[in-house]
């Protein structure tokens, strides 16, 4: 009986590529995402439904997964893919720019894991992966809101998995660098009207890619392909780290001492 995997935010980059890589390996593939009459390549493609799911809007949640289960019977794995990214000075941010970025990135993958979730115990089993960034481990400057918001991600999904695990449900977490994606053309920069800022910002800017210039880059499809050896892998692992720049920045957290560590990001964009 093949397996079944839903997948958010799955129109364009890491979903579309995963949707698409899931479904030549021979999986039924939910793919979801917020305008689907927009979306040819997909709905083309056989075992493969298409289907409106916006994670902001609870109905659609819980009509996706319905449909999902009368099209394929159940649910064995979820990747929660949906999110984008806000940038820029946390002072000038608006109340309702916070909310959002908690509200995409935390809130609506919350509630789509509990709608998912009774099909997955009802499996005995399955996969939760969640896609992070290099920024739910390392802060950068600037990045107050998206990074606060990764962190949320990674200290849910660690505490997930601890949680799930006696129930052979897996949580794992997908920890990109840049990778050129739609994400980056979504990016929403905070416009900032506070003077004393904007030398620092565009220092920042300005210097941003230097520190992992030289190093190669990933591409979507190895995100899609970490995303399938998550779920395919039957490790306890937790954690999968995609492209020499997250694990650059990853490595450099982590195997330096908190001063050390703090004292490098301060000199690579700000001193």
């Amino acid at each position: 009986m093949k397996k079944t995997i839903l997948i958010t935010g799955a129109s364009s980059g890491f979903g579309k590529k995963t949707a698409l890589l899931f479904q030549e390996k021979g999986w039924n593939v939910i793919a979801t995402m917020r305008s689907p009459e927009k979306e040819e390549e997909l709905r083309d493609l056989e075992n493969v439904l298409v289907i409106r799911l916006d994670v902001q809007d609870a109905a659609s949640i819980r009509d996706a997964v319905k449909a999902g289960i009368e099209r394929f019977g159940s649910i064995d794995a979820l990747v929660n893919n949906a999110g984008y990214g806000l940038m820029g000075v946390f002072e000038s941010a608006s109340r309702e720019q916070i909310q959002n970025q908690f509200a995409v990135n935390v809130f609506g993958m919350m509630e789509v894991t509990q709608a998912v979730l009774p099909y997955l115990r009802q499996n005995g089993g399955g996969s939760i992966i969640n896609i992070s960034s290099f920024g739910g481990i390392v802060a950068l400057p600037f990045g107050s809101l998206y990074n606060s918001s990764k962190f949320a991600v990674e200290g849910f999904s660690e505490a997930l998995s601890h949680e799930l695990a006696a129930l052979n449900i897996a949580v794992k977490v997908i920890e990109p660098g840049g990778i050129p994606t739609n994400f980056r053309n979504s990016l929403d920069i905070v416009k900032n009207e506070i003077e004393e800022y904007n030398p620092i910002m565009a220092g920042f800017f300005q210097r941003y890619a230097k520190p992992t210039e030289m190093l190669p880059r990933a591409a979507a499809e190895d995100v899609a392909g970490a995303i399938y050896l998550a779920v395919t892998d039957n490790s306890p692992r937790l954690r999968y780290v995609v492209g020499a720049d997250a694990k650059f920045y990853i490595d450099a957290k982590m195997k330096n001492s908190e001063q050390v560590f703090v004292q490098q990001i301060r000199d690579f964009f700000i001193n």
